[in-house]
């Protein structure tokens, strides 16, 4: 028995003989192994629980015939270990297995023969036993070397793939000396990728993910290891780490390199990410466990904004049961009359009401009143919020039926209505039905509707202008609030969003912005409300500045159907006439 052997099976450190004698774990220090691998004629590597490379002997090549790069993994240096049914051999080896023969290759296969397979520090060892090493031509060894990185690896990014990352998680658990260890999994999704597919295409989106890569690839450290998961979608595995503050520091400075903006086609491009951790054998102990846990994280980091990394725990879980018991209501919430319409009145100044706006609400018999922003979401995600959005849609015109016959109701549009499309079948549909004039409807969209399929909605609000229907761009000023919007889509009425209304009085930026999108709406023929109005200063700026109308607290909270005509009757409308066409009457 050669030297290296003699010492890689020296028995380990401990008080029970009969386990030291038997165990195999290499045990000495580095300068000895480097000394020993320069020396021996054996052909003999080392890896970590990753089964990535950390040291070899000098004489070892891998399957391109080169001395192989520390970090490769063993299916670069024995292509044969890319079958499951070998590689589930050293997996046993790295749960403690006592050392094996593997048997090596076929006809096909460059490497022949078999190796010894043993626990090492760590990880593991391989030495070669009566292995025979066919030399390749350069031709069979491109494509041997392209087809094992196809098999891996993603073609776009050349991150390792969905494949490669499922088998490095349940390797990295097997691994865990759970007492002792924690490995994280950081979860990561891009946020706002969509739009930039949408708006500048795929060969612009396909760019970004390989921005996106490259800067992760940079963050990374030793023990960590990215892969692209799907589609906007990356997960790092990181191991033999101090967590949770090395998971935390790892998102921390992903999140900030992915804020940074980014060039493509000299348009500078921004983004974010939204990243969920999860820590095995804490989270779970099997992959499937683990990325539950970092995707209901993940789901957290969303709903707190973007652009942002969560921790998973167990309240988080508790709140995801709520919501798939809120998704299972909301289904049939509407048979059972749980949700309902309230109407907050809009203004023409001084004192006009002119119109009001319809706001669904839903009053849930266990959890009561449910806002909006909660079960609005869960309506899209579940595919209901086009029945809904018909049923507010009929009710809101029987509603203004009963009002005087000047007055508009305005109707907010969600983005998944448009997704259908049969929005305007719809909407003509419903005005046919109740018997209302065209330009009593206002329908209320978001600046996200344009950033969907902006072809065909700008066709489908284009048809329904035809229709003499009024569109309103809502909270207009707190997303891109492009120009180009205002050009290319028909709006009558675009609505300054509460946030510059606040601070009205005081704020002279506030002033500044909200002046110069009344002079820019009523220089394109279009007119003006101002949301959130609740003090008489605000009221008094905005009538001085020739805001069109007010809506708000101040001039008359939300209220129920049959509530409205008293207050009408007791706010003493002005009528102003009928609202048909491009202009600044309502």
């Amino acid at each position: 028995m050669s030297q290296l052997w003699s010492w890689l099976l020296r028995p380990k450190a401990s008080s029970n003989e009969a386990t030291r004698a038997s165990s195999g774990h290499f045990v000495a220090g580095e300068a000895c192994l480097v000394e020993l691998l320069a020396n021996t004629a054996e052909l003999v590597s080392f890896y970590d629980r990753n089964l990535r490379l950390t040291h070899h002997s000098a004489n070892l090549k891998n399957i391109g015939g080169h001395a192989p790069a520390t970090g490769i993994p063993v299916w670069e240096v024995y292509p044969s270990f890319l079958d499951s049914q070998l590689r589930a051999e050293l997996d046993r080896v790295l749960r403690g297995a006592p050392p094996t023969n593997v048997e090596l290759g076929d006809s096909q296969s460059q490497v022949q023969g078999s190796v010894f397979v043993f626990g090492a520090a760590d990880g593991l060892a391989i030495i070669e036993r009566t292995t025979e090493r066919r030399k390749p031509s350069s031709v069979e060894m491109q494509e041997r070397i392209t087809l094992l990185h196809q098999a891996s690896h993603d073609a776009l990014t050349g991150l390792e793939n969905r494949r490669r990352f499922s088998e490095s998680l349940q390797r990295t658990l097997s691994g865990i000396d759970g007492s002792k260890e924690k490995a994280a999994l950081l979860q990561i999704d891009l946020d706002d990728f969509k739009a930039v597919n949408d708006t500048l295409g795929h060969g612009a989106g396909d760019t970004l993910l390989q921005l996106v890569a490259d800067r992760i690839r940079n963050e990374l450290q030793e023990g960590e290891f990215a892969y692209r998961y799907a589609g906007d979608e990356f997960a790092v595995i990181q191991s033999g780490k101090e967590q949770p503050a090395e998971a935390e520091r790892l998102a921390a400075s992903l999140v900030d390199t992915l804020k940074a903006p980014f060039l493509i086609n000299g348009i500078p491009v921004f983004i974010g990410a939204s990243i969920g951790i999860a820590f095995g054998l804490e989270h779970g102990t099997e992959s499937e466990q683990l990325m539950k846990a970092a995707d209901i994280a993940l789901y957290a980091a969303k709903r707190d904004g973007r652009g942002c990394a969560r921790i998973f725990n167990r309240s988080m879980l508790l709140l995801l049961e709520q919501r798939e018991n809120l998704r299972r209501s909301l289904r049939a919430a509407l048979a059972h009359g749980e949700l309902y319409l309230e109407y907050q009145p809009i203004f023409r100044p001084p004192s006009s009401v002119v119109g009001f706006e319809a706001l669904l609400r839903w009053h849930h018999p266990e959890f009561g009143i449910i806002p909006p922003s909660v079960f609005i979401p869960i309506a899209e995600a579940d595919g209901i919020m086009d029945h809904i959005g018909r049923w507010v849609l009929e009710q809101a015109c029987r509603q203004a039926r009963t009002w005087p016959s000047w007055m508009t109701v305005a109707v907010n549009l969600s983005p998944a209505q448009f997704l259908s499309g049969a929005l305007t079948d719809t909407v003509a549909q419903v005005i046919d039905a109740v018997g209302i004039r065209a330009d009593r409807l206002e329908l209320e969209i978001t600046e996200t509707v344009l950033l969907e399929k902006t072809v065909d909605n700008l066709d489908t609000l284009n048809t329904l202008s035809v229709l003499g229907i009024r569109i309103s761009l809502d909270d207009f000023g707190t997303r891109y609030s492009s120009l180009s919007y205002l050009k290319n889509f028909p709006f009558d009425t675009l609505k300054i969003d509460q946030y510059f209304i606040d601070d009205l009085e005081t704020d002279q930026k506030s002033q500044a912005i909200v002046r110069s999108i009344i002079g820019l709406a009523h220089g394109l023929g279009m007119s003006v409300t101002a949301e959130g109005v609740e003090t008489p200063g605000q009221a008094s700026w905005l009538i001085e500045e020739d805001c069109d109308y007010l809506q708000g607290y101040l001039l008359g909270q939300p209220m129920a159907g049959e509530v409205t005509r008293d207050f009408i009757r007791r706010s003493a409308p002005t009528p102003v006439g009928t609202t048909g066409g491009r202009n600044r009457a309502m």
